[in-house]
């Protein structure tokens, strides 16, 4: 049985409408598409349906509705360039919108573990993205205030300035924390934009994971290298202020040594090094479950100040426990914090404002 056929349907001559008798008055002009004319669309319906009901159709639309196939798991809306415009650069700001300080070009000594443990921090947040808003450390919620954030720069940077940070460096020099950046300085709220590189997850070296601020909020996924689109745009670099870079190709990052040759729970004393600005934070990595190091201790006597302190017993030792993470956990909901920012482990927001 043969599919319904549609026909034009020559409009009705008489009718006086006002385009129909603008139309007789002018003259017929051309129009886009086959079926032009004010009833054009209503002779292709009245065919439509016509044929449908000799068929036995139930839904007439049903046959003139292309199906629409779905997006790549993982891959943006559409293939085109990702809607990520973005802020100038910056000074970084408060949560009420107003700047803490004045902008600096300093690159501040981090870790490619404090760069990715940043990034999880808005990861888990699911901070939204917005080229005007700025989150409670500081920092632009798009793309390029991301990376700033990540990398801990003093200031919130864009595309066309971000690459003064790094150095470019190679596909295959590739580990966690270094970035991916494609800048389009003809237009660059068109394809620019910028992300992490986490590590690959194929012996290939085809997909990566990568860290990215992007709509509708942050997140972390495999993504082919170097990006779904606009692939020969992005290039990679590395940070100008990395230290202690040992770090494994598979995307696992080798612990730190902390600065200065302290070594934490030994005599002498306690000199972390500073990150997003924030002397003495130490980075993520040392409030892990079971971690024992002089930072838990420092943390503790900083939460018992400000009275947080009723979780702890008598002795709690230097070893991180759950009974620290509910500590800072209730520290940060007296912030006003909820959800993932919230999640009991102390970043450097959570620091800043525990020793302010």
């Amino acid at each position: 049985m043969t599919g319904p056929v549609f026909e034009e349907v020559d409009r009705v001559r008489d009718c006086d409408c006002p385009g129909c008798v603008h139309e007789r008055r002018t003259g017929p002009r051309p129009l886009p598409g086959r079926f032009a004319g004010p009833h054009a669309a209503r002779g292709v319906v009245v065919v439509a349906a016509a044929a449908s009901a000799a068929l036995g159709a139930t839904t007439p639309a049903a046959a003139v509705t292309a199906p629409h196939p779905s997006p790549r798991p993982g891959a943006p809306a559409s293939d085109g360039d990702p809607l990520t415009p973005q802020g100038p650069k910056a000074p970084l700001h408060g949560p009420a919108g107003a700047p803490v300080g004045p902008t600096a070009s300093q690159t501040p000594a981090t870790t490619r573990t404090q760069i990715i443990n940043r990034a999880k921090v808005w990861v888990a947040a699911k901070v939204p993205y917005s080229m005007n808003d700025y989150w409670s450390d500081g920092y632009r919620q798009d793309c390029s205030g991301f990376v700033s954030m990540a990398w801990g720069l003093l200031s919130n940077e864009w595309t066309g300035s971000l690459d003064q940070f790094g150095t470019k460096i190679t596909k295959n020099e590739l580990q966690p924390g270094d970035m991916l950046l494609f800048h389009n300085p003809d237009n660059p709220e068109s394809g620019s934009h910028v992300v992490l590189f986490g590590g690959w997850t194929d012996s290939t070296h085809t997909y990566y994971t990568v860290y990215e601020q992007t709509p509708p909020h942050a997140r972390s996924q495999a993504t082919p290298y170097p990006y779904w689109t606009n692939g020969s745009k992005y290039v990679p670099y590395r940070y100008k202020g990395l230290t202690g870079t040992a770090a494994r190709q598979d995307g696992a990052i080798a612990a730190p040594k902390p600065a200065g040759g302290a070594v934490p729970g030994a005599s002498g004393p306690v000199r972390p090094p500073s990150s997003h600005g924030v002397p003495g934070y130490p980075g993520r990595a040392s409030f892990r479950p079971g971690e024992e190091s002089a930072y838990v201790g420092q943390l503790r006597r900083q939460l018992t100040r400000k009275g947080f302190g009723g979780f702890y017993g008598t002795d709690p030792g230097s070893r991180w426990s759950e009974a620290d993470r509910r500590a800072v956990e209730a520290f940060q909901r007296s912030q006003g914090w909820r959800g993932g920012a919230a999640d009991g482990y102390p970043g450097p927001e959570t620091w800043r404002r525990l020793f302010a």
